[in-house]
């Protein structure tokens, strides 16, 4: 038995491959390069895109796949969700898909969009938000390069954004949120219900969110002598608490900890005064809590 697993191609294709490499799947590429192999024998992968992930697994072609939750809504086709995945084209946070008009429209709110023309990918979404807000607007289907298309061939556009540079680039400005959305772990509902698939995705999903975990950390270890320790520990922002051991030298403790990356500069110099000593950072591949 093989869990058929599909994997986004485009724009979230190379985080995909990355996150899947620190979870320890080593996926490689031939010159089928839309059905990769990777070194799972229970584990057959193949590359499709996310807006049609949805459909692929909702008719059990794919056991599972990972895709946006906004192409889930979009497509409204049934799928277990079975995780979030937190991680995009470029920040590790959810994206957002706005309602954006040029800067010097004079169209301020989605009311003021009655009767205009909006392009977008997102067609049903952005139906059904009009539809709560009792506006009744065009909406066509953009093939690509949506921001480029207010005011000749648009009013307006619904696009997905994740800085806000693309849409400063292409002199639009949002005027509100339509959609929120991450990317997520979608199954099959049959292969959901299925013991040893069921398994092997939980597995799956195990690894990938310990290397998702693992992103922004480092390990931290070096040797503290005991009548330094409290002053050591004091500094370390440790997930839980940092792990002791005693060394042959009874006068001095290893000590073992995780911390945001982010912090690691700041912090060495302080440990480095409070007493520790052979101070070693290294990379993580996987945290698992």
């Amino acid at each position: 038995m093989k869990l058929r697993i599909g994997l986004p191609i485009g724009s979230l294709e190379k985080q995909t491959l990355s996150i899947f490499k620190k979870a320890g799947y080593a996926i490689s590429f031939g010159e089928r390069s839309y059905f990769p192999t990777v070194d799972d024998r229970e584990m057959e992968v193949i590359l499709a895109r996310p807006q049609e992930m949805p459909r692929y697994v909702g008719e059990g072609i794919f056991d599972a796949g990972i895709t946006g939750r906004d192409w889930v809504i979009e497509s409204g086709i049934g799928v277990v969700e079975v995780a979030e995945l937190l991680y995009g084209r470029q920040k590790l946070q959810p994206i957002r898909w706005v309602l954006a008009v040029p800067k010097d429209s004079k169209i301020r709110s989605v009311n003021d969009l009655e009767g205009k023309r909006i392009a977008t990918e997102l067609v049903n979404v952005t139906k059904n938000y009009l539809s709560r807000h009792k506006v009744n607007s065009t909406v066509e289907f953009s093939w690509g390069a949506t921001e480029a298309k207010p005011p000749t061939l648009a009013d307006a556009v619904v696009e997905l954004t994740e800085t806000g540079r693309s849409l400063k680039a292409n002199n639009l400005r949002a005027i509100d949120n339509v959609l929120e959305s991450v990317t997520i772990l979608v199954a099959n509902e049959q292969s959901y219900r299925n013991g040893w698939k069921r398994k092997k995705i939980d597995n799956l999903l195990t690894l990938l969110q310990g290397a998702l975990q693992a992103i922004e950390k480092v390990g931290l270890k070096m040797n503290v002598s005991k009548k330094n320790l409290h002053r050591v520990i004091s500094i370390l922002p440790a997930m839980k608490e940092p792990t002791i051991s005693h060394l042959s030298d009874e006068r001095w403790c290893a000590v073992e900890t995780v911390v945001d990356e982010a912090v690691v500069r700041e912090i060495i110099p302080q440990l480095k005064e409070a007493g520790a000593e052979g101070i070693i950072e290294y990379a993580l591949n996987k945290v698992i809590y």
